[in-house]
């Protein structure tokens, strides 16, 4: 399917009455669902131990 078929089968499944702040958040989260694919199949992936550490590290420090 292309990104323009996924974009048009998204907004099909949406109700008439969204908005287009809906509808972009909507392909939003779509671009970046597939950008993590594409990274993922890459081979650019983090352990789940090490992004906890990380936001621990975050958390702890109060930084945001």
């Amino acid at each position: 399917m292309t990104t323009k078929q996924a974009v048009i089968k998204l907004i099909d499944k949406l109700p008439e009455d969204c908005t287009l702040e809906e509808i972009q958040y909507r392909i939003y989260l779509m671009q970046t669902v597939e950008r993590g694919r594409e990274e993922f199949a890459a081979g650019k992936k983090l352990r789940h131990e090490d992004v906890m550490r990380e936001l621990r590290t975050k958390w702890q420090s109060g930084a945001k």
